[in-house]
């Protein structure tokens, strides 16, 4: 790059996106949300307003605490942009910073991944009675890498894809100290039961993915679950007429869609999918985790203006971190209802002391298919939103300490898949 300078042409050094990361996030973490704020370029800036980056530091940095290592940036280049992951360990888990910075040295993504989780392996899981192996699913621009965990035994078995919650989540959906994805695929894979899991594409692709525009819930979760079913009848193990889907949060939320996309599945398992719209949710999380007041009102303003979307506001600045036209594709949508013009079986389950997909999306559904006899329901008064057993009210705080799936919920799966 060349400036102009006293009449003379000088070289001018293009910055380092590395060194850029690394102001971002100490700033970050030094919780100096204004001088951040002005390393943003101008989509990212419309996307997190100020203040609403000071409210991302408070819930989701602040309470991790002070890091205890910082670790070396891993860089790699995403067309002319440059995309650059840190390391960091806090006292109860380890957390990746994602920063993706353009040419001129602004960030245009900044978001939090799982990073390394010690994960020892649950009392249900018998590694002898299964076998993994490494598969793509999907194909040309978004083929997505993937975990197929096999049952030793006689085949072909049922299968099972497992659909993500929101975020960039990995395969095994690593969040805090859980793995849930990981004891799912282990613990029902040991019950003779077909496991596949993948890289959701918002992780695997993320620079992409946040400067697309127009993007869906299809694009984030759908249309990757449709293949990745037709993955699994695809294999020499799986019985093809068998094939299921278990979707978590989000993944639950549009399980409907999926299966109404595919036109093939054997069932679907929802696991504390919700049945309200994301705006809604946005509001009780906030109200269940004590928000001060300004934080509440801030919720229920960006909820207010989700719900008065129309279709001439799809060129709009994201709101709660949402493209609009992903907001606008899920407008009136009910999964419930959506689910009730299905003929498949389903078994929704849901944990009592869940604060984020609550008993009120349980009731809905069982509302909506409570009449059905193919429709299973089974709430378990323990479990959080991971189904990982608890006390007391559940919290952001209890995610970071190392748990597992509890084995009934395991074993209820398992059974009612058979």
């Amino acid at each position: 790059m060349y400036v102009f300078a006293a009449g003379l042409l000088v070289a001018q050094t293009a910055p380092d996106p590395a060194a850029v990361a690394r102001k971002a996030l100490d700033l970050l973490l030094a919780e100096k949300y204004s001088e951040l704020f002005q390393m943003f370029a101008p989509d990212l800036q419309k996307a997190i307003p100020e203040d609403a980056l000071g409210r991302i530091g408070a819930t989701q940095v602040k309470h991790l605490g002070a890091p205890q290592k910082i670790g070396d940036p891993a860089v790699r280049k995403a067309g002319t942009n440059t995309v650059v992951t840190i390391p960091v360990a806090f006292a109860a888990q380890n957390v990746n910073f994602l920063f993706a910075v353009n040419a001129d040295g602004q960030l245009y993504i900044m978001n939090l991944q799982p990073g390394e989780v010690t994960w020892q392996r649950p009392a249900y899981s018998r590694p002898d009675s299964f076998s993994e192996r490494a598969v793509t699913t999907g194909d040309g621009e978004w083929k997505l890498p993937g975990t197929l965990t096999v049952p030793v035994g006689n085949r072909p078995f049922a299968a099972i894809v497992l659909v993500h919650d929101s975020g960039p989540a990995d395969r095994d959906d690593t969040v805090g100290g859980t793995k849930i994805f990981k004891d799912l695929a282990e613990g029902l894979a040991s019950r003779g039961v077909v496991v596949l899991r993948y890289e959701k594409r918002a992780r695997q692709y993320s620079a992409r993915m946040a400067g697309m525009y127009g993007n869906t819930v299809s694009e984030e979760t759908v249309d990757d679950a449709v293949a990745s079913a037709a993955l699994l009848r695809a294999q020499k193990e799986v019985d093809p007429k068998r094939v299921f889907v278990l979707g978590h949060g989000l993944g639950g939320y549009v399980a409907p869609r999926i299966a109404e996309d595919d036109g093939k599945l054997a069932g679907l398992v929802i696991l504390g999918g919700h049945v309200r719209p994301l705006e809604d949710l946005v509001v009780d999380r906030a109200e269940n985790r004590g928000a001060a007041p300004k934080d509440l009102d801030y919720a229920k303003s960006m909820a207010k203006r989700v719900k008065a979307l129309e279709p001439a506001d799809a060129d709009s600045p994201p709101i709660l971190g949402m493209p609009v036209s992903y907001l606008l594709d899920l407008k009136g949508y009910d999964p419930a209802a959506q689910a009730k013009k299905l003929t498949i079986p389903m078994l929704i389950l849901q944990g009592e002391r869940d604060f984020q997909s609550t008993m009120k999306d349980f009731a809905l559904w069982k509302a909506a298919l409570g009449a059905r006899k193919d429709v299973t329901f089974r709430s378990y008064p323990a479990l959080n939103h991971f189904f990982v057993a608890g006390e007391g009210k559940s919290t952001d705080i209890e995610y970071r300490k190392p748990g597992h799936v509890a084995p009934e919920v395991i074993d209820d799966i398992a059974k009612w898949i058979r």
